[in-house]
């Protein structure tokens, strides 16, 4: 069972870095372990100034390979290694990832105290990880590139009032859960004996790089969070859609049709001075949405995810 689920905005800007905005990077804390989506080139100094350690980082997930998106890998694991890692470390990405990342990752004169694995993903996948899986999904871009979705299974419910009249001590509840009783003084006390019903996981969705397409709305539904890029407003449509990406009315229109409770707008093209044009055509069509800033930080909370 998940106690917290934290995200770290590192990087929410898009195409280059600016002194204002880092390129794509966010890590999710789920209790103690820490999964990476994206890896611009600034992801580690981003790390290195955040409150949590990339030594926590056991998956990557990249979404396709514009360099903004994964040039950070290679400095990212050998500081890794420097620190004395010996965890090993899973990076998952579209098609092709396996030989690319091989061949990056074996430039230079250094040597890694810890096993890497790189898998390759077709869209559709649904990777069971324990207390959470990740969905994936294609994305609409201009290469190959993919959308994920991390779930929080669903918990079951301790009511208060049976676990008291049952006597149950608090210390054997979460063994209850996994095995599906206990014993006490005798007795066998099942957990449908002291349920409460069922909480919903929380979803957290996060679009990488797309244009705006109703085959993610599957991948996205009932999203806790929606992370989803909005490139640029609706004056510069065209442009936006030519090159693979979303405005922030498209990323709006996403939310809304997907039945998400919140949007987060990130890769904001380093063009806007200003992102208010792109934060407030969001909001005509979705209220409860905000734009990620650097190293802003969300928790996720257990109300969150409340159906």
């Amino acid at each position: 069972m998940i106690s917290s689920i934290r995200i770290y905005f590192l990087g929410t800007g898009g195409s280059w870095p600016t002194p204002q905005r880092n390129t794509p990077a966010i890590a999710i804390r789920v209790d103690d372990e820490a999964i990476l989506f994206d890896c611009g080139e600034s992801a580690q100094v981003s790390l290195m100034k955040s409150s949590l350690s990339m030594m926590k980082i056991r998956k990557i997930f990249i979404t396709h390979y514009h360099g903004d998106h994964y040039l950070g890998l290679p400095g990212l694991i050998q500081t890794m290694s420097f620190y004395g890692r010996t965890e090993p470390l899973e990076i998952y990405g579209p098609v092709g990832s396996s030989s690319l990342l091989s061949n990056l990752l074996s430039i230079g004169y250094y040597s890694l105290n810890f096993d890497i694995s790189i898998i390759d993903l077709h869209g559709g996948e649904n990777m069971d990880f324990g207390d959470y899986s990740v969905r994936v999904a294609k994305a609409n871009h201009t290469v190959p590139a993919l959308s994920y979705a991390l779930v929080e299974k669903d918990v079951l419910r301790f009511d208060e009032d049976k676990i008291r009249n049952a006597n149950v001590p608090r210390r054997l509840l979460e063994r209850m859960r996994k095995e599906g009783y206990v014993d006490v003084n005798g007795r066998r006390i099942t957990l449908d004996e002291v349920s409460g019903g069922v909480r919903k996981g929380r979803k957290i969705s996060y679009s990488g790089d797309t244009r705006r397409d109703q085959s993610l709305l599957d991948l996205f539904r009932d999203s806790t969070i929606l992370i989803h890029e909005a490139t640029g407003d609706s004056s510069n449509r065209d442009k936006v859609e030519a090159y693979g990406h979303s405005t922030g009315l498209d990323a709006a229109l996403q939310a809304r049709d997907s039945n998400s409770r919140r949007l987060v707008l990130t890769h904001f093209s380093p063009r806007y001075s200003s992102i208010k044009p792109i934060l407030d055509e969001a909001r005509s069509v979705f209220r409860n949405v905000v734009a990620a800033e650097e190293m802003m930080e969300m928790e996720v909370s257990l109300d969150d995810g409340k159906t």
